[in-house]
């Protein structure tokens, strides 16, 4: 399982519009092939700080994610929108079971 985590920290005049792109963005690829999970929060401590959580079945999928024209456009779209730039972290996980 691939495990994707970004965030992205909007400005105070543009988080309405950080919050219906990332529920578009986020309902969206939850309908893509491989998508496990996909899912967007406002931190506690940050209410302008927008924190995206992933799981994707395989690389293949992530990359076949990050072609489709649409995600390419919210990445573009937000980049306009935010006080400093996003994160994004990929990582190669495995369940752990039995702890």
């Amino acid at each position: 399982m691939i495990l994707v985590t970004g965030s992205a920290i909007a400005r105070q005049d543009s988080i309405d519009e950080v919050r219906r792109l990332s529920l578009e963005h986020v309902q969206r690829s939850r309908a893509e092939p491989g998508c496990i999970s996909h899912a967007v929060h406002v931190d506690c401590e940050n209410p302008l700080k927008f924190v995206f959580i992933e799981q994707w079945a395989d690389r293949a999928a992530l990359l076949a994610h990050f072609a489709v024209p649409a995600s390419r456009g919210f990445a573009r779209a937000l980049q306009a929108l935010v006080s400093e730039p996003t994160t994004l972290e990929v990582y190669d996980a495995a369940r752990m079971t039995g702890l």
